[in-house]
């Protein structure tokens, strides 16, 4: 299990912003060798490149550039020669334990000239995080607009054991962000307000076109994402730190983006944060001992929880009204109900059919 701790930074920009220009090409570089050469061999890059790159950029030390060798030829082999990974002039700059250092609050790294030293402003949250986990590398980032320098330290310890307890089904949408299968509802009225309210103020600054309108949405700009990102955490963290439940069912929502389903609905998806929200629950139901899985999202608002009925009918807006048993319920908890059922139906046919393959005499027997 890993966690990234931000801890804002002041570092010499006068050194640091020509080390991450001169890192950058190194990158480039190393990019446009692999792509020429149809390879992401590390060997073969340095034997290549090494020699003529710290002649060209003889700042930069000898470490950092194997390392931006290293993240480079990465970053091809994950996209399979499928697009040009590229690094701008200012973009983040990966350190290792051969470029850095870190005992206790005090941080050293590499850099033109000697290494720069610093002693970290860590905050009371993460210092269990300092004293216990393992530190296993970083990253140095730097925000153009603010002039701030970010370092990303990266820690790392063995996952706790599950715990047995309930399973919960979560269904996730426009109109609430999450339901339950035990009957908790947390609305989005709010999000879509703010969303709405910053849509509004991004059309009329942008038809404006003035100096003073630019600085304005130059201002705006991250304040949605920033107040996204902290509902996603206070719901994820109301939802994993649950005390009976320890497995959170999800629907598979990975291609949910790729149909047409109209431009309003469309824009509504592209501005829905369900990924981040997901991410967020995984990793904090992995550090209390719990998991999330997923289960196939076909049916689970058509299909009444109670008779196992599928009519598209079924549901009208929020209302769910089976047009075969007549169950009446919120549509959302119906869906919510039916997601945990199927990750159980899911895990008795997939235990079921271990059984069958492991012990042959079962169904011999049952035949005959």
């Amino acid at each position: 299990m890993k966690r990234t701790v931000s801890i804002p930074v002041n570092l010499p920009s006068d050194r640091f912003l020509p080390l991450m220009n001169q890192c950058a090409e190194i990158f480039n570089a190393h990019i446009d060798w692999s792509l020429a050469n149809k390879t992401y061999n590390k060997n073969k890059a340095h034997k290549d490149l090494y020699r003529s790159l710290r002649e060209q950029f003889h700042e930069v030390p000898s470490a950092l550039v194997q390392t931006v060798r290293d993240n480079a030829l990465e970053a091809v082999k994950a996209t399979k020669f499928k697009r040009t990974p590229r690094k701008k002039p200012t973009s983040g700059l990966r350190y290792d334990k051969r470029t850095m250092t870190l005992r206790g609050k005090q941080l050293t790294l590499s850099c033109i000239g000697k290494r720069v030293s610093l002693i970290l402003d860590i905050p009371e949250y993460f210092q269990e995080v300092f004293e216990t986990w393992d530190f296993c590398g970083a990253t140095v980032t730097y925000t153009k607009h603010t002039k701030q320098f970010w370092v990303r330290l990266v820690f790392e310890t063995a996952s706790p054991q599950h715990i047995n307890g309930k399973t919960q089904g979560i269904d996730r949408g426009l109109y609430h962000q999450a339901v339950t299968s035990d009957s908790q509802f947390f609305s989005s009225s709010k999000i879509r307000e703010v969303q709405r309210r910053y849509l509004y103020n991004r059309r009329q600054l942008q038809q404006k076109g003035t100096r003073s309108a630019k600085r304005r949405l130059k201002s705006m700009s991250g304040r949605e994402k920033r107040f996204m990102r902290d509902t996603n955490h206070c719901i994820s963290k109301k939802l994993a730190n649950q005390p009976n439940v320890t497995v959170f069912v999800l629907e598979d929502l990975s291609s949910i983006r790729t149909q047409n389903r109209g431009k309003k609905v469309n824009k509504w998806l592209g501005s829905w944060p369900f990924y981040q929200q997901e991410q967020f629950l995984t990793y904090k139901s992995i550090a209390l001992g719990k998991k999330v899985v997923h289960v196939a999202p076909s049916y689970t608002s058509q299909k009444c929880n109670i008779c196992k009925h599928i009519k598209k009918t079924n549901r009208h807006k929020s209302r769910f009204h089976c047009k075969n048993c007549g169950h009446k319920t919120h549509a959302d908890l119906n869906a919510a109900w039916n997601i945990r059922d199927d990750y159980f139906l899911s895990s008795t046919q997939g235990t079921e059919e271990q059984g069958s393959v492991n012990n042959p005499y079962v169904s011999a027997s049952f035949s005959g």
